[in-house]
């Protein structure tokens, strides 16, 4: 009687784990829609670059479809669900409505971001991540990189995500430089591919007096990095760069000081294995100084000296004793740089 009890509970144990195996082997194809290029060395970039190194570390075959631009992406995304994928990473705000549209009529998981509030059980997850970790690191540098005192921050919009990174970089340099003048311009309200409204914009905070510009914004980075090489600053001295998402140095010329860098593989990589396992859609995704999902990037142009000091702030970070917010909200921003008459 015994005997045969257990043979039957070893049996529906091994259902139960061939079941398990059977149930993370269906996830076989994912597919993320971008924007602009996969070649932007920025958001498009890094987004494709993640989703394709996720894919290979679970098996998983990845879809690319970029350059969509920020009109209707329906047709995509039913075609991508059509094509085969479980999971369609809508890698841009403007899709976080239409995606999870499509997602509901194929039955198809759907990741979106800016739009926390968005969860659905099964059905959509969002990675409303944010570098502020890493901005804030970016701020202590420019304060103590400075030569006149005055910084400048441009955006190619007020998302969620830059939100958060511009008031981090601000209290970082307050930290820093308590008396540090900041200065604060928006290029339009989704301004992502103006570069030359990025060229226009810039040129017109440095002559403000910025002599460092952190510039948040996709395509019209590149206009922002074209002033920051064309435009000198006040003192006739160069203007220095620092990027956000990616790493532009392959086309530095000289002003790149360093870039808040997102590497997105563990997000993804996270989302395949809650599809795997049925909890995809029960929590939002973050990024953070610690595993090593944010990063500062070093160039030439930043001492030693002064990099071991963000350094020291970092570990400080990391263990606890400085806690950088995630402040999503344009108003607290525009808060924050009033606290200060900027």
């Amino acid at each position: 009687m015994f005997t045969s009890w257990f043979k039957h509970a070893a049996v529906l144990s091994m259902a139960s784990l061939l079941c398990s195996a059977a149930y993370a082997a269906q996830i076989k194809s994912i597919a993320i829609m971008t924007p602009e290029p996969g070649t932007d060395f920025g958001w498009n970039q890094q987004g494709i670059n993640a989703a394709k190194a996720a894919g290979a570390k679970e098996g998983v075959k990845v879809m690319v479809a970029d350059n969509l631009g920020y009109g209707d992406i329906r047709p995509t995304a039913r075609d991508l669900a059509d094509d085969g994928a479980q999971l369609i990473i809508a890698h841009a705000s403007g899709y976080n409505q239409s995606a999870p549209e499509i997602g509901a009529q194929t039955n198809v998981a759907v990741a979106i971001t800016d739009s926390p509030s968005s969860l659905a059980a099964g059905k959509v997850a969002d990675y409303t991540v944010s570098g502020q970790e890493g901005a804030y690191l970016a701020g202590t540098l420019a304060a103590k990189m400075s030569r006149s005192g005055t910084i400048g921050i441009v955006v190619s919009g007020e998302p969620p995500a830059w939100n958060a990174q511009s008031s981090a970089f601000i209290r970082g340099a307050r930290a820093a430089k308590p008396d540090i003048n900041i200065h604060y311009a928006v290029i339009g309200p989704a301004a992502y591919s103006d570069a030359a409204g990025g060229k226009r914009v810039t040129a017109s905070v440095i002559a403000a007096g910025a002599d460092i510009i952190f510039g948040q914004g996709n395509g019209s980075s590149f206009g922002m990095l074209q002033a920051v090489e064309t435009t000198p600053a006040p003192d006739g001295g160069k203007v220095y760069f620092i990027d956000v998402i990616g790493d532009k140095s392959p086309i530095d010329k000289g002003n790149l000081l360093s870039s808040v860098l997102w590497n997105l593989t563990p997000v993804y990589t996270a989302m395949i294995e809650d599809l795997k396992h049925d909890n995809f859609g029960s929590h939002n995704y973050k990024t953070s100084l610690a595993d090593g999902s944010i990063s500062l990037l070093k160039t030439s142009h930043i001492p030693d000296a002064v990099w071991q000091e963000v350094n020291g702030v970092r570990d400080e970070i990391i263990n606890g004793k400085i806690v950088v917010s995630a402040d999503y909200d344009a108003k607290a921003l525009h808060t924050l740089l009033a606290a200060a008459g900027k």
